[in-house]
């Protein structure tokens, strides 16, 4: 079966994966982690990172800071589970989206089965809850991969 995905909307998986954890690195070195300390475990950023979030002007952004926003919390999620869920980067296919696919992680849940969760998604929806809280952020897309159990009222 041909792809009928125009040449300049295919997915580069390789350079969507090593581009989301340069961003994720640099965000780390910005908000002054020990590189080593961040490799080891990006949850090393968690404080410094809420920190700043709940420092920024929100009610001030224009659309581009947004984006910038947006872009490094979906790179920070998507580093915390690649190197505490196992996740991998994977192409999922989906005729909605404008280049008929979206990036999502997929790792191995609880159950033994494969899950995905999209991080950019999750960190939008984060955007509609404020204030905006990095923890719920990264429980949600756990919960979404099964990594974690929720606790029964």
């Amino acid at each position: 079966m041909e792809n009928d995905t125009p040449k300049a909307h295919q997915p580069d998986l390789v350079r969507w994966s090593e581009g989301a954890r340069q961003n994720a690195v640099a965000l780390a070195e910005m908000l002054g982690a020990a590189p080593d300390a961040y490799s080891r475990d990006p949850l090393n950023l968690l404080v410094a990172l809420q920190n700043y979030v709940d420092s920024l002007p929100l009610g001030e952004f224009e659309q581009s800071d947004w984006i910038t926003l947006h872009t490094d919390l979906t790179s920070y999620l998507a580093d915390v589970l690649v190197h505490r869920c196992e996740g991998v980067w994977r192409v999922a296919h989906d005729s909605t989206a404008p280049q008929g696919f979206r990036y999502v992680i997929e790792a191995t849940g609880l159950d033994g089965e494969l899950h995905q969760v999209e991080p950019y998604a999750v960190v939008m929806e984060e955007f509609r809850h404020p204030p905006i809280e990095v923890t719920r952020m990264i429980a949600n897309a756990e919960v979404t991969l099964h990594v974690t159990r929720l606790l029964d009222d």
